[in-house]
């Protein structure tokens, strides 16, 4: 598929990698908090391509659309429109091949000590699709390149913020319930005991029921896929009661959030990832 314009010829190479280079550089802009004016950045781009100005709207949006699949944040009012190039997206591989920062785009190292911030508001969970939609086999090729779920894994910046985030939240939600008492024996057991529990922050319901919370975090959409261990699993099957999974997403900006209640399988599609390689036994 080529990345026709609506309004006349395709995009060529050199023009698509100017308004994706472009994007990038207004989405970081937009992360960190400077402003720019988007008509000013619409302009210099139709100098450089000739372009229209609706033309050069309708890529970005097109870029947003990508940034979505592959578990980025996109530009505030650049709402994802599902009209995926092939061109485009050889595009934003190719700054992603070159620029690997762009792929933690919003991401900075916790700061040294803990500092207070209020609780989480929860959501409601999204409903779980009954089917994948269907998509280019291009998308799909540079979803698997860039696995988002596989890259938030990884990435012990991001998860370790968001376990900070939950677990400040649960100490101010049990204070505002009443329960000092229950808030100081917040632990964050990942920090403290190392991974290996199945779960990162050990919290409590306001009753006094042990509360086992597993924290996903994700700079990108509320249903950006994530990667669960096999310990966690196990775990969230042994002890449905207490054991909680704590997804928080677009955390680039204001984190939202949502829990997920055992059994799993009723919220989200649970998929062999990998295997375990044995001699015998």
């Amino acid at each position: 598929m080529s990345a026709a314009d609506p309004t006349g010829s395709d995009w060529s190479q050199r023009e698509i990698d100017l308004i994706v280079a472009d994007y990038f550089a207004m989405l970081g802009m937009e992360l960190r908090g400077e402003t720019f004016v988007k008509a000013h950045r619409n302009a210099a781009l139709q100098e450089l391509t000739g372009r229209s100005h609706g033309s050069i709207e309708f890529k970005h949006q097109n870029i947003s659309a990508v940034l979505l699949r592959l578990g980025l944040p996109w530009i505030a009012g650049y709402k994802p429109m599902a009209n995926y190039q092939k061109a485009l997206m050889d595009g934003i591989e190719r700054l992603l091949d070159a620029r690997h920062e762009a792929l933690a785009i919003g991401v900075e190292p916790a700061a040294p000590g803990l500092a207070y911030e209020p609780a989480l508001f929860f959501e409601p969970p999204p409903v779980l699709a009954a089917a994948e939609p269907a998509e280019p086999a291009a998308l799909k090729r540079l979803v698997r390149k860039f696995d988002p779920a596989g890259r938030d894994a990884r990435n012990r910046a991001l998860g370790e913020r968001g376990e900070e985030r939950v677990f400040f939240s649960e100490h101010a939600r049990l204070a505002a319930a009443g329960r000092a008492d229950l808030a100081r024996r917040v632990r964050w057991v990942a920090r403290e005991d190392g991974d290996g529990a199945g779960y990162d922050i050990l919290s409590f319901s306001a009753a006094g029921d042990e509360r086992l919370l597993e924290v996903k975090t994700t700079t990108g959409h509320q249903t950006t896929p994530f990667y669960l261990t096999e310990n966690e699993r196990l775990l969230s099957v042994e002890r449905p009661d207490e054991f909680r999974l704590v997804r928080l997403y677009d955390f680039a900006r204001f984190p939202k959030a949502f829990r997920l209640a055992p059994p799993l399988e009723e919220s989200v599609m649970l998929r062999p990832a990998s295997y375990r390689a044995t001699f015998g036994g």
